[in-house]
């Protein structure tokens, strides 16, 4: 088994290396090794950092991502967790449909005063009622 250099593992994951240190700092990789003063890693770490990359993308945050690695570093992915972290993104996306669509007609109406257009005040209550976090049928 060749272990990787903190270079080298940087190259290879697009981590920079002072992240490569926090994350060992708050336990979410551990270096096998040193040679020098250079920390070497299992070419197994690339797969860490792409699962570390992937659930800070979802939003979770490092400690709740630390909670899916066991002690040896291999992942346990909750799936019940993942589950609620997707059905939170959808609500997400439709949010933001609602707010791509409101910008498209603002940029695009051809009334003159905004505020009079009803397509456009049904927009505004959609995106208000998604931001209090309740469902409103225009």
């Amino acid at each position: 088994m060749k272990l990787l250099d903190i270079g080298v593992l940087s190259e290879r994951s697009g981590v920079p290396a002072s992240a490569l240190r926090y994350y060992e700092e708050v336990g979410l990789i551990a270096p096998v090794s040193r040679r020098g003063l250079r920390r070497q890693y299992e070419p197994e770490t690339v797969t860490q950092l792409s699962l570390i990359a992937l659930g800070k993308a979802a939003g979770f945050s490092l400690d709740e991502i630390k909670g899916m690695f066991n002690a040896n570093g291999a992942p346990e992915l909750p799936r019940a967790e993942l589950q609620q972290r997707a059905d939170a993104i959808d609500v997400q996306i439709r949010g933001l449909a609602t707010l791509r669509d409101a910008l498209r007609h603002v940029a695009e109406c051809p009334a003159e005063n905004h505020m009079a257009c009803p397509k456009f005040q049904q927009l505004l209550r959609l995106a208000s009622a998604h931001k209090r976090g309740g469902r409103h049928r225009a």
